[in-house]
């Protein structure tokens, strides 16, 4: 499956994404800031737009999400949020397929972000045309995509789902005896294949460039210097992680950890911008980032998403200021009819 071309294509696109994200924040005062604030919440206003950012943006999006009556939150429900949500205009701050998914529940409404070329390395380890000629190579196998996947991608699953949610469906299936295949992140996969013992469930080889990093024997040296912390794991960490996790779970599963354990102070192995939330739900906890040590960029630089931090200021600025049609999200109207049916799968399960 060119598995090997295309990790050298992620390996490049990492340090095209750490290039770009430098800009963003290069040479920036806090007079600047501030003046940048202002500004784009009265554009915001001008253009009936609301902001929707992710958790693993940066603090100072999310508080300007928080304050302009935007959201913040997972993938998901940026997207229904935005679907609810009054406005014409939708400032997704996140990554590609975040504003695609946005698009694809919300036809009727324009979807900006700051910068389209901000991706995901499991949406870039997940081609669609690779994809489909697998799962067409799979045809007794019914196609469950994570949501960090292209539209395209999405269009041809027969269910989407979310870290949240993917055990429980993976479950529903394994009882009604379906086989599975199942993309693109391998060890969130691995992790719902052990634990709803699916007996025949394929997965495709991607992995997230954040969560492949963290390392196991980082974190047993952080645990014996803070023997009272607890560990939170994001599923998309390798099995040896998830293994010495207190709490495995989503973004928001790890937020509402940090809220209702009782240790005072918690190894997070997620990306670093969900900070900014668990510290509202618990101020009086302290939050330590995971040890990694990355193949794709130095140690210190995958710890941080590079595409997640190519959102900043000055491109949330320029697109409300230019409503730029480069930074538009589009998606062909056969794919986003296609894939709006195993979204809407979901969703009809998760409100059963």
């Amino acid at each position: 499956m060119e598995t090997q071309k295309i990790i050298e294509n992620i390996k490049t696109e990492v340090e095209q994404a750490k290039n770009l994200a430098a800009e963003q924040i290069s040479d920036l005062s806090e007079t600047e800031k501030t003046e940048l604030i202002s500004r784009i919440k009265h554009l915001l206003k001008k253009r009936k737009a609301v902001l929707v950012a992710h958790y693993y943006t940066a603090p100072e999006l999310q508080q300007l999400a928080d304050e302009t009556g935007g959201t913040v939150a997972d993938s998901l429900e940026m997207a229904r949020f935005g679907n609810k949500h009054p406005a014409s205009t939708l400032l997704v701050a996140g990554v590609r397929f975040m504003g695609e998914t946005a698009k694809i529940l919300n036809p009727e409404k324009r979807v900006f972000m700051p910068d389209t070329r901000a991706d995901c390395s499991l949406d870039i380890s997940c081609p669609a045309p690779l994809f489909t000629e697998y799962c067409d190579s799979h045809p007794d196998h019914t196609v469950v995509v994570y949501a960090n996947t292209s539209a395209a991608v999405k269009a041809r699953a027969d269910w989407v789902v979310t870290s949240g949610i993917a055990l429980k469906i993976v479950k529903y299936l394994t009882a009604k005896g379906e086989k599975i295949l199942w993309a693109p992140d391998k060890h969130l996969g691995d992790y719902v294949k052990k634990m709803s013992k699916a007996k025949d469930m394929l997965l495709w080889p991607g992995t997230c460039v954040v969560h492949e990093s963290f390392k196991a024997d980082g974190i047993k040296q952080l645990k014996k210097q803070h023997p009272d912390a607890a560990v939170l794991v994001h599923p998309e960490s390798p099995e040896d992680i998830i293994a010495m996790a207190d709490i495995v779970g989503s973004t928001t599963a790890i937020i509402n950890a940090a809220k209702n354990l009782d240790a005072p102070r918690f190894i997070v192995a997620t990306e670093p911008g969900i900070f900014y939330k668990m510290k509202q739900a618990a101020p009086d906890k302290i939050f330590m980032e995971a040890p990694t040590g990355g193949d794709f960029a130095t140690c210190e630089s995958c710890l941080r998403c590079p595409w997640m931090a190519m959102n900043g200021l000055r491109s949330l600025a320029r697109v409300l200021e230019n409503e730029s049609l480069e930074n538009e999200i589009h998606v062909d109207e056969a794919i986003r009819k296609k894939a709006l049916i195993p979204l809407n799968r979901m969703l009809d399960f998760q409100n059963k």
